[in-house]
C-alpha cells in the first residue's frame, strides 16, 4: 500500500511539473526530500546551513562574487528565490539581494537562539533589525533580511551560497525555469521589458 502511494505521488509530480524548457509556475513542483535523502545529496556544508541553521564563511563561498546573469534557487527544493538582476555587492562576503524574485517563496521569522547568544554575536548587529529568511517549500535556512540604506529597496537579503543553486540565463529553459528568461531578454538601461 505504501509503495503504491509513493508511485502515485511520483506520477502526479510528473504530470503537474513542467518538462524541461517549460515554465515552472506551480508550487506543487517543490518539496523537501527526507533528511536521509538530503544527507546523501547535499554537501556537509549545505546540510549544516540549510537544515541546522548554519552560516558559511564570508568571502569563502561560491556565489558572493558571482556576476553572471541568472537566477538562484533553493538547493533543497529548487524553488526560485533570487535573480542576478537584484544582486549587489554589500561588502558582507555573501550574496546580497535587494528583493526576492518570488516573494511568496520566502518565509520571514525572528532569528533563533538565546538573547545572550544574539547579543554576543556582534554588538553592532544586536541593534540592527535582522529577520531570518527560509524557503517556503524546502524550509531551508537561507540567511537574513536586514535593513540596509545602501540597497535600492532599503532592505538586504544576505544569503548563504550553500543554500543556493545558481542557474545561468542560458540554462533556464533546459532546467525548467523558462519563465524567467524574460528577465534577461532586454538590453540593460533600455527601459522595462
Amino acid at each position: 500500500m505504501k509503495f503504491g502511494f509513493v508511485v502515485l505521488l511520483a506520477i502526479a509530480a510528473f504530470l503537474l511539473c513542467p518538462a524541461p524548457g517549460q515554465a515552472v509556475s506551480d508550487s506543487n513542483c517543490y518539496s523537501r526530500p527526507s533528511h536521509k535523502e538530503l544527507r546523501k545529496t547535499l554537501s556537509p556544508l549545505q546540510y549544516r546551513v540549510t537544515r541546522e541553521n548554519g552560516t558559511e564563511p564570508a568571502f569563502k563561498n561560491e556565489y558572493w562574487d558571482n556576476d553572471k546573469e541568472g537566477i538562484y534557487v533553493d538547493v533543497v527544493s529548487g524553488e526560485p528565490l533570487f535573480s542576478s538582476t537584484d544582486k549587489f555587492r554589500s561588502g558582507t562576503g555573501r550574496p546580497s539581494f535587494s528583493k526576492a524574485l518570488e516573494p511568496e517563496n520566502i518565509v520571514e521569522q525572528p532569528p533563533r537562539g538565546s538573547f545572550f547568544a544574539k547579543f554576543l554575536m556582534n554588538f553592532k548587529r544586536f541593534f540592527t533589525k535582522r529577520t531570518e529568511i527560509r524557503s517556503r517549500h524546502g524550509d531551508s535556512h537561507l540567511g537574513y533580511l536586514i535593513e540596509d540604506g545602501s540597497s535600492s529597496t532599503g532592505m538586504r537579503y544576505t544569503v548563504n551560497s550553500a543554500a543556493l543553486r545558481f542557474i545561468p540565463k542560458e540554462d533556464l529553459d533546459k532546467e525548467g525555469y523558462a519563465i524567467y528568461s524574460r528577465l534577461f531578454s532586454c538590453e540593460k538601461g533600455k527601459g522595462a521589458c
